[in-house]
């Protein structure tokens, strides 16, 4: 329903005329505390509830969420719509909004800045669109259609590493909040308590409906405490850090002129304390990763392994280091480190760290060093790598859009695809395209890649194609998910082509390698196959020691150092023993190959 201007004037005049707390409002309250304390609170804020209707809310953001509206401060004070996923707190923002004009509703927008429309903060999808909280002004806030479309249904949390940094700050990640690590959305800081009051009301204004409620991973399933325990300690730390602000104040006085109902953790903080406690603050640190092993060398990557660190809570991820530079964030105890250069040695050691944001001190550290380009690695020879370092950078909008680039004399073609993505490192992200290589040579037996759903779309598979032919599929879902097709079994040239074939799924795709058919990626029979181990290893008294099956039937073997040359060739070499004898190698790393077969070793 639309007002006139002499409604307008008259809200104005209402909402000043309660620009504090009515007397006697919170009649009731005193000595309550726990579950009895927000059941009453419930009562309070329910009598004079005034259901305006879904398309109300635009009228109630010209008093609610405007920059400068009489009793609101605001940041510019310019009258535009005070957007938590555009304000920049600390300067100019990047762009605003005028009240009327650059609303929208679901759609309308491609990129931040294009409109603005009603963001659920508790999403409407887990209570089915209801009445009357989908239409509940205390929490559905006039944000930027794009960061409310990242922000999807996720719950609130502490990111890790993000999938996508809105222009003031907002992030949507992996979890690193204590207990949950899913997917979240991080708000910057000057609006955390103002998220976390809001669904504080939620949760008591509705507590009574909330056992029908979706949990959407932050919901509990009864009236108290109404939150899953890893979110209420999330958002007790963030009311806590952020207290209660003018704007919300204003705000809280506003919406009650509106829609005749208040937020009583606006104008009772303590309220928060009185009902759920004090938030833990953890100042314990995790004890250290131990174990830490590198291994399964590429030309440029490593694979690190290590045993769990332990916490007073819980360790949420590690940070991951290489030569005293920081790679990369994981969850878990294992990782592929790409990107790196070839014959190059590598020190590793992982930290971990907690929700609190305390960090262990370091692991062990672990030495590896990558092969030169185009040298064996173990078993089939992963003798083609992309790790999508390489991605344009630009154009970075519209987010899906073709791009081209060119890595290891290979140029890959990736259509609707967008360029912000990571997983181990930098990742493409393929909607309703393929990704596509140039003509390859040296023939393709297995081919390996891992992929990621980074937003809230369904499990699916990719469809793999050599030449134009399905070889596979690649499966993908909410977790990083490695895998390896193999028997492909192609010679001479080739073409890779991935293919997203699942409309508007967003799938993130990195570290693809495969394996040669040609000569050092031979496929072996069980009968012919010439595995072998070396031992010990540093080599003692230049006595290289091998041990494995059929070594008598390996007819040559030869020696590299890093570089790729060829140090020595023993022919027959265990023709009468199952040992090497090393003369004239100076301290350094090498590798043994025969028949397909390799091995480093060290001489020190």
């Amino acid at each position: 329903m639309k007002r006139t201007l002499l409604s307008f004037l008259m809200t104005l005049a209402f909402m000043n005329a309660f620009a504090q707390i009515p007397t006697g409002y919170y009649d009731g309250t005193s000595g309550l505390s726990g579950a009895a304390l927000k059941s009453k609170l419930k009562q309070i804020i329910t009598d004079g509830h005034v259901d305006n209707g879904y398309g109300g809310l635009w009228t109630g953001y010209q008093t609610t969420d405007r920059d400068n509206i009489p009793g609101i401060p605001g940041y510019e004070n310019d009258g535009t719509i005070l957007d938590m996923y555009s304000e920049n707190p600390n300067g100019p923002d990047n762009y605003n909004f005028t009240y009327g004009s650059n609303q929208c509703g679901g759609s309308g927008y491609t990129n931040e800045g294009d409109c603005y429309n009603r963001e659920h903060v508790v999403p409407q999808s887990l209570f089915s669109e209801a009445f009357p909280m989908k239409s509940d002004i205390h929490f559905i806030r006039a944000t930027d259609g794009k960061v409310n479309g990242m922000r999807s249904n996720y719950p609130f949390g502490t990111v890790g590493t993000a999938s996508f940094v809105s222009q003031n700050g907002s992030k949507l990640g992996t979890s690193v909040s204590q207990g949950y690590s899913g997917t979240v959305f991080e708000p910057i800081d000057a609006f955390k308590g103002d998220i976390a009051r809001m669904i504080f009301y939620f949760v008591t204004r509705y507590e009574t409906q909330l056992s029908g409620f979706s949990s959407g991973n932050m919901l509990g399933g009864s009236a108290f405490p109404g939150l899953q325990s890893w979110e209420l300690n999330q958002l007790l730390a963030w009311s806590a850090a952020d207290p209660v602000s003018q704007t919300e104040i204003a705000r809280n006085n506003a919406s009650y002129a509106y829609q005749g109902n208040r937020n009583p953790f606006i104008d009772h903080p303590e309220y928060v304390a009185q009902i759920w406690g004090t938030p833990v603050i953890d100042t314990q640190a995790p004890t250290a990763a131990t174990n830490l092993v590198a291994s399964n060398p590429t030309s440029n990557s490593i694979s690190l392994s290590w045993n769990a660190a332990t916490d007073n809570i819980a360790v949420t991820g590690y940070d991951i280091y290489a030569n005293n530079t920081f790679r990369t964030y994981v969850s878990g105890t294992t990782a592929v480190v790409s990107g790196l250069a070839p014959s190059t040695a590598y020190t590793f050691y992982v930290i971990a760290k907690d929700a609190g944001g305390n960090s262990s001190v370091a692991s062990n550290t672990a030495t590896e060093i990558t092969l030169a380009g185009g040298q064996p690695g173990g078993g089939n020879t992963s003798c083609g790598t992309e790790d999508f370092t390489t991605i344009p950078t630009s154009p970075a909008t519209p987010a899906y859009n073709t791009r081209t680039w060119t890595n290891n004399n290979i140029t890959w073609t990736a259509t609707d695809a967008r360029i912000d993505q990571t997983i181990n490192g930098k990742a493409i992200n393929i909607r309703n395209g393929n990704l596509t290589s140039s003509t390859i040579s040296g023939g393709i037996t297995s081919l390996t890649v891992t992929t990621k759903l980074p937003f809230n779309d369904a499990a699916g598979n990719l469809t793999l194609q050599i030449n134009g032919n399905n070889v596979g599929t690649i499966p993908f879902n909410s977790t990083n998910t490695t895998t390896t097709i193999n028997n492909i079994n192609v010679t001479g040239n080739f073409t890779i082509k991935i293919i997203n074939s699942e409309s508007g799924k967003r799938i993130s795709i990195d570290d693809l390698s495969w394996t040669c058919s040609g000569t050092l990626g031979v496929a072996e029979t069980t009968k012919d196959k010439f595995g072998f181990i070396i031992y010990p290893n540093p080599v003692k008294n230049n006595e290289l020691y091998v041990k494995g099956s059929n070594l008598s039937r390996i007819s040559k073997a030869q020696i590299y150092d890093l570089s790729g040359k060829l140090i020595q060739t023993i022919e027959n070499p265990f023709k009468n023993s199952s040992t090497i004898h090393l003369k004239g190698l100076v301290k350094g790393n090498y590798i043994l190959t025969a028949e397909n077969h390799s091995a480093k070793f060290i001489i020190e």
